[in-house]
């Protein structure tokens, strides 16, 4: 195989692998705090909808990309609304929030585009860039290992998920921290959302996700919530996604062709396997899923 054809196929590696990292990196912050994150897929949803929808109106990707980010900081402060003030249970609350965008998003299509299955196709030209998820999603895992391990806040998010009454010690408020936590979850779940709908295809289309969010919480419990490892589970994710397409329809000696529906879930069955537990001990923060 040419070296090129090798270079582009790490490209759309890094390219499916992108949205997962970008929603591990969200889920992280949550995390670390202690707020489990199951409502990924929901928030990742939410973005890609508002995305597509916003670059249709101002015609831009680029502004919908922004008006992604602006509404996952407001799902994000709903969820904290839930989970914080109401003390909700928080495996309840996540999956409440990914059954509103399963619902929800279809309701407001029909209602702004007189369909529910899809928004307008956004022209090639208010699209962004191939490169552009590349540059975003290992620029965020970069920004976020530096707040985790250089800056206060970084060490803040650690303690709250691991002994709240050493903050409050200190005179600094879990609950603050954690609502902080989950407007950063939702903005870059939301950038995960929107560069599939603005980027990597042309439109939102309905449940477009397909369960990346629930994979990327998988990599997250594979990198056992640290920025690089998660980084680099997801991108295995990647290389399974890019498998499966090259796969699809090959003649193996002494098999033949394998159906197309069993390499299409291949992703999907890795992310059982270790959310199963089968890849080995991942320690969570120990007051997880405890706010």
């Amino acid at each position: 195989m040419e070296s090129t054809a090798i270079f582009e196929i790490f490209l759309s590696v890094l390219r499916f692998a992108a949205p997962l990292i970008l929603a591990a990196m969200a889920g992280l912050y949550s995390e670390r705090s202690g707020i489990i994150q199951i409502a990924l897929e929901g928030f990742m949803l939410f973005g890609a909808f508002v995305a597509a929808a916003s670059a249709t109106h101002f015609g831009s990707g680029f502004a919908g990309l922004f008006c992604a980010v602006g509404f996952g900081i407001v799902m994000g402060l709903f969820y904290g609304f839930l989970v914080i003030q109401l003390k909700t249970d928080q495996i309840v609350s996540g999956t409440a929030v990914n059954m509103l965008a399963w619902g929800g998003i279809p309701v407001v299509s029909k209602m702004l585009f007189d369909v529910t299955s899809k928004t307008p196709a956004i022209d090639a030209s208010e699209r962004l860039p191939q490169w552009f998820p590349i540059v975003l999603a290992l620029a965020v895992v970069a920004v976020t290992y530096f707040v985790i391990k250089k800056t206060p806040f970084g060490l803040w998010l650690t303690v709250a998920g691991e002994k709240p009454e050493a903050l409050l010690a200190a005179g600094i408020r879990p609950s603050s921290v954690r609502w902080a936590s989950l407007m950063i979850t939702g903005a870059v779940a939301g950038l995960g959302g929107a560069i599939l709908s603005v980027c990597l295809a042309s439109s939102y289309t309905r449940n477009m996700t397909a369960g990346r969010g629930f994979m990327a919480l998988a990599g997250l419990i594979l990198g056992k919530w640290r920025p690089i490892q998660a980084c680099g589970a997801c991108i295995l994710f990647g290389v399974c996604e890019v498998a499966q397409l090259k796969l699809q329809g090959t003649v193996f000696p002494l098999i033949g062709t394998v159906p197309g529906q069993l390499v299409q879930i291949l992703p999907y069955v890795i992310t059982l396997w270790i959310l199963a537990g089968v890849v080995g001990e991942s320690r969570a923060p120990s007051k997880l899923g405890q706010s």
